[in-house]
């Protein structure tokens, strides 16, 4: 089994329930036992015009291939009501891989370290209250470093109630 972290995030159809039926997702996943997740983060869009997200991180341990958990998570975010009409467009839910244990991934459909999110207060702040204090990216890069480079602005801590 390897820790995993998944970045959650939702801007559509009441975004904190999204997140809150992704984490119950989350605890079925075959050959993965779930660990915790994070506070509820509320952040700007990284573009104008968009609803404000909710956003949290979730630990897992699990036993699946790194594809495999990605395939896994695309079938919840498409249970969602995921819709992958842009890129960077509005949605009920987009699970992403953020770490897989000490692993470097450079796939076609999977990049970890998860690109930018070094630049990312809303994965990181929440990254860092489930991940140990000397946590160290594959890269090297340790969490205490990117947290800061990385002030937090433009988060609000909310209740996932």
């Amino acid at each position: 089994m390897e820790r995993i972290y998944i970045g959650m995030g939702s801007n559509l159809a009441d975004p904190a329930e999204q997140l809150r039926s992704a984490i119950a997702a989350l605890g079925q996943l075959q050959h993965t036992r779930f660990v915790g997740v994070s506070a509820f983060y509320q952040s700007d869009s990284l573009l104008p015009g968009q609803p404000r997200y909710t956003n949290a991180v979730a630990a897992l341990d699990t036993a699946l291939a790194p594809l495999a958990l990605l395939d896994a998570l695309q079938a919840i975010e498409n249970d969602q009501g995921r819709e992958r009409l842009e890129r960077w467009g509005p949605r009920t839910l987009d699970l992403d891989i953020l770490l897989f244990g000490d692993r470097l991934i450079d796939e076609p459909r999977l990049k970890v370290p998860h690109y930018q999110m070094q630049e990312r207060a809303f994965v990181l702040y929440p990254l860092a209250e489930l991940a140990p204090q000397d946590l160290r990216l594959a890269d090297g890069r340790s969490l205490v470093e990117l947290l800061a480079a990385c002030p937090f602005v433009g988060l609000d801590r909310i209740s996932q109630s």
